[in-house]
């Protein structure tokens, strides 16, 4: 694919011999090829790996990387890319999200954002630098050589907590408040973590559900994750992605994730991933209700009868359609997911899991604290 050359590449003294830097790499970055690239600058400069969200995986062979920035990154990585002293961005919008707020970065941080459309400046970068991602890191690499920078000692200072970190959420414990017929979302995605094949394709709908996958599910690289819901801000997408992650990518399995309320929304695309025969795997966050809406707005007077609905049997309706499905409501209930793949993953599985609606994923907690 061509490439724009870069007006200009960073240069090493703007910021100095960096002691604690990150790079952090969005989809830009990915689409330039720059992966290998930017694995070579970073083992240069002893620096940590982070992604956004959308370039999750990018970074997944190195030791040192640290998963996703922002909320959905595990405490233990987001401490340690706060201790960051030079953040270098490339392709990466460094949005809210991504910056969880603005909390996640040191303030006193210096922030390079490289960038196709320079003039698109985050309001936290100091310094912008307009070019292509795998462009620029290969004339900052070459700099960093002519300029005998000296290789960072945070890797090595800090080796025990990045090894930690890249744990990930997996590795805390956390309240199991199963019970009642519901399952805990938490110890629903962990169980499910342990029966997905490592070469899988996550494709989320929208909604406060999008947390579990984004916590205990990483990808093999940013094509095994299509983010619906961020890509259109919209809910009700999910299933037709699902349709064409199964076809486009017959070699990993499919596996969509969606609230309840988007599912209802897009549930003739259910029919279609069915009639596909691909192998795929859906798996419905049921809590009876817009899970994100009740939690933001019911504390603020919002009508329940707006945001909550009548449980559906999404079970009962995907059987009608022609796939296998089961109402999950404990982890004994996964068995079918074992059985299935056992089988060979013949066509689409449906879960049905009614969660505990009351456990709030921390990037919405953390919202509704600073709101």
């Amino acid at each position: 694919m061509a490439r724009t050359p870069p007006a200009r590449a960073p240069s090493p003294p703007a910021f100095g011999a960096p002691r604690r830097p990150l790079l952090l790499a969005g989809l830009g970055a990915w689409h330039a090829g720059a992966g290998k690239v930017l694995r070579e600058l970073g083992d240069r400069l002893g620096a940590l790996f982070a992604t956004t969200v959308m370039a999750g995986g990018l970074f997944r062979e190195s030791p040192w990387s640290l998963g996703v920035c922002g909320g959905f990154a595990a405490p233990s990585a987001a401490a340690l890319m706060g201790e960051a002293d030079v953040v270098v961005a490339f392709g990466a919008s460094l949005d809210t999200f991504t910056l969880h707020g603005g909390r996640i970065l040191d303030p006193a941080a210096t922030v390079v954002q490289v960038d196709l459309a320079g003039d698109d400046r985050s309001q936290r970068a100091d310094l912008t630098v307009r070019g292509d991602a795998h462009a620029v890191a290969v004339r900052l690499l070459d700099a960093v050589e002519e300029r005998g920078l000296p290789v960072s000692e945070w890797r090595e200072r800090r080796a025990p907590a990045v090894a930690g970190a890249r744990a990930g959420w997996a590795a805390l414990a956390s309240e199991d408040t199963s019970g009642a017929g519901r399952i805990d979302p938490r110890a629903l995605t962990r169980a499910l973590a342990e029966l997905l094949p490592e070469e899988r394709t996550v494709v989320l709908d929208g909604g406060h559900f999008i947390a579990w996958p984004a916590m205990y599910w990483p990808v093999p690289d940013p094509a095994g994750f299509v983010f619906t819901g961020a890509a259109f801000q919209s809910i009700g997408l999910g299933l037709a992605g699902a349709v064409g992650a199964a076809v486009g990518r017959p070699d990993r399995l499919t596996v969509a994730a969606a609230g309840d309320g988007g599912a209802l929304m897009g549930l003739p695309e259910l029919d279609t991933l069915v009639r596909s025969g691909r192998p795929a795997l859906v798996v419905v966050y049921d809590d009876a209700a817009y899970g994100f809406e009740e939690h933001m707005y019911l504390p603020q007077g919002a009508d329940p009868a707006t945001t909550s609905f009548a449980d559906t049997d999404f079970a009962a309706v995907a059987r009608g359609l022609g796939a296998a499905a089961v109402t999950v409501r404990s982890v004994d209930d996964l068995d079918a997911v074992r059985e299935w793949r056992a089988a060979g993953c013949p066509g689409t599985l449906v879960l049905d899991c009614k969660v505990v609606a009351g456990v709030v994923a921390p990037f919405l907690a953390d919202l509704l604290a600073r709101a």
